[in-house]
């Protein structure tokens, strides 16, 4: 399932790393899985009960490629 957020909202998210970058739904792998996935340093938060959860302990690593 796809990440379901109020547009206005997804405007004003943005990553906890210290570009502080926009994010966009889904992961570089997977674009309906529900995290979200910073533009700048590329790691992938999760969305648990439409909730984002933006912690970087939380957050999955990019995959080196």
């Amino acid at each position: 399932m796809a990440v379901q957020l109020d547009p206005q909202l997804m405007e004003i998210l943005a990553c906890p790393c210290p570009e502080h970058a926009p994010l966009k739904p889904g992961t570089a792998t997977d674009p309906l899985a529900d995290y979200l996935t910073c533009t700048s340093c590329g790691r992938s938060f999760p969305v648990r009960d439409g909730i984002p959860v933006l912690l970087l302990d939380e957050a999955v690593e990019p995959t080196a490629g």
